[in-house]
């Protein structure tokens, strides 16, 4: 009897399961660096609403009231909601401002700086 040459069906599914294991590793990665850059986009664009609504109390010119407003951004086609705190600091001439932002109820950002007296 002559003996066949190639590769038995073992070796076959073996180098197949390998091939498999591989581009599943291969489309998890490209999903994690997906989602990365989306998230990047999204922080960009909430840092730059949270900026605005800082830049804008810092242009008010007088010390603003203590407590929390909500205010609407849009960035890049993205809906973003700005939640502005202020809080007292033990010295009276200054107040801490966060700027906090929600994307789809989801917090993306938050910024905290100092206002002082003018």
């Amino acid at each position: 009897m002559k003996k066949s040459r190639g590769f038995t069906l073992i070796e076959v599914l073996v180098a197949l399961g390998i091939v498999a294991i591989a581009l599943v590793a291969g489309l998890q990665a490209t999903a994690a660096l997906t989602t990365n850059a989306l998230r990047q986009s999204s922080v960009l664009l909430a840092q730059i609403c949270a900026e605005n609504e800082l830049v804008r109390v810092r242009l008010a010119r007088q010390m603003p009231g203590a407590g929390e407003r909500r205010t609407g951004c849009r960035q890049g086609n993205t809906d973003f909601e700005v939640a502005l705190t202020v809080a007292p600091t033990p010295n009276p001439n200054f107040l801490r401002v966060d700027a906090q932002v929600f994307e789809a109820a989801s917090p993306v950002l938050r910024i905290s700086t100092v206002v002082g007296r003018f």
